[in-house]
C-alpha cells in the first residue's frame, strides 16, 4: 500500500527569492519545483547525517525504484476557515469541455487559469467534468462580471492573493575598486498576520510524497533533514534572511486520498520528469498518441562556486500521458569537475531530480 504525506511550508513574515532560468534577479518564482526541492532536501541530509549513513540514502534514490516519490511545491491559502490547495491545470482539456467554436465565449479566462483549486481540479478531471455552469462562470469572468459560483467559491480566480512580489533594492560592492552597483531583487512574500507574539499564516508553499513502502526510519530522516533546510532556508538570498520556513508533516486528507485513489486511463504529472532512455522517451512522446506536454530548460549556479550545472530539458508539471512516467536522478556534474582520465567526478557526483509523481486524471476525448 502507498504511504501519502502532505507536507506544508510556512514562511511566516520571511520572504523568499526563487529563481529560475532566465528571469534574472529583479523577478522571482512563486515556489520551487521539484529538481530545487530535492537538490536542497538531499544536501541537507548530507550535513546532517553520517556518511555512510548518507550515502546509504543517496544510493536509495540513484536505484530505478527509489523509496519515495515527491511533487514540486505549489500554493495553498488558508480562506474562510479551510485550505484551498492549488493544483496545475493539466495541459488537456477536461471531460465534456467545448474546445472548437464554443469555447470562444471564455476561453480567454479558461487559458489564464494556471492553478486550479483541488476541489476544482478533481471535478473536472476526476468526476463529472466540465460543466454548464462553468461555462458560465468563466463567460462572467472574461466579461468581468461579478461570479457567485461554484469556480468562484472555491478560490479558481483569487490564486495571487495568496502572495505579493515585491522588489528590494541591493548594492553590489566590487572587491577590487570598490565600485558600487544599485540593482533589485525580487522577493514573494506569502500571507500572514500577527496575533500579539504569535505569527499566524494564511498561505505557504505544499507538496506531496509517495513512500513506496512504509518506513518509519527514512521518514523521520527526511522529516529532520526538511526541518534543517527550513532554519537554514530555501531559495536565493538566504543571507539576507530570505526563504526560512516552518515544516507540518500531515497525513493525507480525506480529499487528498480520493484524488490520490481515483482509477483511470491518463495521468498528469505533478513534478518536473527528466528521462534519457530512448526507448522509453520514444514510448511517452512518439507512441502515446494521447501524449500532452511542455518542455522546459533546467541550469542553475552550483552554491558556493562560479559554475553552473549541466543544462537538461524536463517535462513540465501538467503534462500528460497514458501511463504513469517513472524518471530518474540525472548527474548534471559540469565537466570542468570531472576528472579527464577516469571521466569521474574529482569530488563528488552533483545530481538534479527527475524523478516523476502523477496523479490519475480522466480528459476530453479526441
Amino acid at each position: 500500500m502507498n504511504n501519502w504525506r502532505l507536507v506544508k511550508l510556512n514562511f511566516g513574515n520571511s520572504p523568499a527569492h526563487f529563481g529560475e532560468l532566465g528571469i534574472g534577479m529583479e523577478e522571482t518564482s512563486d515556489r520551487v519545483r521539484s529538481d530545487t526541492l530535492f537538490s536542497a532536501w538531499i544536501s541537507a541530509c548530507a550535513r546532517l547525517f553520517e556518511k555512510d549513513e548518507f550515502d546509504k540514502l543517496l544510493k536509495q534514490f540513484l536505484n530505478t525504484s527509489p523509496p519515495v516519490t515527491m511533487s514540486s511545491t505549489f500554493v495553498y491559502r488558508h480562506h474562510n476557515d479551510r485550505d484551498i490547495y492549488y493544483l496545475p491545470r493539466p495541459l488537456k482539456f477536461p471531460a465534456n469541455y467545448p474546445a472548437g467554436d464554443g469555447d470562444l465565449e471564455f476561453f480567454k479566462a479558461y487559458k489564464k487559469i494556471n492553478y486550479l483549486p483541488l476541489e476544482v481540479w478533481h471535478k473536472w478531471y476526476q468526476r463529472e467534468g466540465f460543466t454548464s455552469e462553468d461555462r458560465q462562470e468563466l463567460i462572467k469572468e472574461t466579461n468581468k462580471t461579478k461570479s457567485d459560483g461554484f469556480l468562484h467559491e472555491q478560490g479558481t480566480f483569487s490564486y495571487k492573493e495568496a502572495f505579493k512580489i515585491g522588489h528590494e533594492p541591493k548594492i553590489a560592492v566590487d572587491r577590487v575598486t570598490r565600485a558600487t552597483n544599485l540593482y533589485h531583487t525580487g522577493f514573494v512574500q506569502f500571507q500572514w498576520e500577527q496575533k500579539g507574539n504569535d505569527i499566524k499564516n494564511r498561505s505557504g508553499l505544499y507538496f506531496l510524497l509517495n513512500f513506496s513502502q512504509k518506513d518509519e526510519t527514512l521518514e523521520k530522516q527526511l522529516q529532520a533533514a526538511l526541518q534543517l533546510l527550513g532554519e537554514e532556508g530555501i531559495g536565493g538570498e538566504r543571507s539576507s534572511g530570505a526563504g526560512h520556513f516552518e515544516v507540518e508533516w500531515l497525513p493525507l486528507p480525506e480529499m487528498w486520498q480520493k484524488v490520490v485513489d481515483f482509477k483511470a486511463n491518463y495521468y498528469t504529472i505533478i513534478s518536473l520528469l527528466w528521462e534519457d532512455n530512448y526507448s522509453i522517451l520514444k514510448q511517452l512522446i512518439t507512441e502515446d498518441k494521447e501524449a500532452c506536454y511542455e518542455i522546459i530548460e533546467r541550469g542553475g549556479w552550483i552554491s558556493g562556486q562560479q559554475l553552473r550545472r549541466q543544462m537538461l530539458r524536463m517535462f513540465v508539471e501538467g503534462s500528460v500521458f497514458s501511463s504513469p512516467p517513472l524518471g530518474k536522478i540525472a548527474d548534471v556534474t559540469p565537466h570542468q569537475l570531472m576528472d579527464k582520465k577516469t571521466k569521474k567526478p574529482k569530488k563528488h557526483p552533483i545530481y538534479r531530480s527527475g524523478i516523476s509523481l502523477s496523479l490519475p486524471i480522466k480528459v476530453k476525448s479526441e
